[in-house]
């Protein structure tokens, strides 16, 4: 593949990942900069929305129901959990047994982040119940952002709340892309992501979804044949081609509808509806209310 093709295959795989986290709001959250000494554990319970933890000095060993075993986690290192599963962090791989030698200090920012509009995230639905990004691993980009994130929190001026909470929004982004990016076995969205062929006919899909696609005009996107494309997708994705262009059009038509400027005959021709009503219908069957119903809601959050 030349630079040519490899370019293209990466400014198709980030126009998804754009779309698709730009679709749902986010709240991430920083929740706690904690310091720890000696020897110690502290429990994280099961929480409804994921949580992450951004070593900022010092090391710390986390396991739990979803490790296969403790991980060891250095400064620079952010792992985080997108189920909000629990888990336990401790200065030993057993806490139950104290170290050999005396821990020095180990500092590190949790947080929380959720998706607080829209159902079935794709990229969110993709991410493993646990993952890892290591700072000596990661990009100078990803490591310049986590000491940025690392110095706000040790700024005590007016503000820094609302500044190390759009860091950690950012850094989240970041880190599903570094995940997306050294996973050896990703699956869904993101492993369709890794697919030259998929990836673009989803960037076309995601950049276009007015666009009257069928499985031919898509497949033919992709380089592929029209049963080969249907067959890899849906094994791929989780869901077949067309239901997933629903899927992405219901989920675009509720981002339109937060714009009051656009009126709902506005939005449906957008996403390539003749009327109105039919606009009407196809949202309500996806989305359970109406696309007034959905846009008060949105109004609301």
């Amino acid at each position: 593949m030349d630079f040519a093709q490899t370019t293209g295959l990466d400014d198709a795989r980030d126009a998804v990942l754009e779309t698709v986290l730009g679709a749902y709001r986010m709240r991430v959250e920083i929740t706690a900069d904690v310091r720890y000494c000696g020897t110690w554990f502290d429990r994280e319970p099961a929480t409804h929305f994921g949580q992450f933890h951004l070593m900022t000095d010092g090391e710390c060993w986390v396991s739990g129901e979803a490790l296969e075993c403790a991980l060891h986690l250095r400064r620079g290192d952010l792992i985080v959990f997108p189920g909000g599963v629990r888990h336990l962090l401790s200065s030993s791989p057993d806490p139950h047994q104290p170290p050999e030698e005396e821990p020095g200090d180990t500092t590190m920012l949790c947080g929380e982040l959720e998706f607080v509009s829209g159902n079935n995230n794709p990229i969110f639905n993709a991410l493993p119940t646990c993952f890892v990004v290591r700072s000596e691993q990661s990009s100078e980009a990803f490591r310049q952002l986590a000491q940025m994130l690392t110095a706000t929190s040790r700024d005590r001026r007016w503000g820094r709340q609302m500044v190390q909470n759009k860091l950690a929004d950012s850094l989240f982004t970041m880190a599903v892309c570094e995940y997306v990016r050294s996973a050896e076995r990703p699956r869904g969205l993101l492993a369709a992501m890794t697919d030259a062929r998929l990836s673009l006919a989803l960037s076309a899909m995601h950049s276009q979804p007015g666009e009257d696609w069928t499985i031919q005009s898509l497949a033919q996107v992709a380089g592929m044949s029209r049963t080969a494309f249907a067959e890899l997708f849906t094994a791929t994705v989780g869901a077949p081609p067309m239901q997933y262009m629903s899927q992405w059009r219901a989920t675009e038509a509720r981002r339109l509808l937060g714009n009051r400027r656009l009126s709902v005959a506005a939005v449906a021709e957008m996403l390539g509806y003749r009327s109105e009503a039919a606009f009407r219908r196809f949202f309500k069957r996806l989305e359970g209310i109406g696309p007034g119903k959905a846009r008060s809601r949105n109004a609301d959050e």
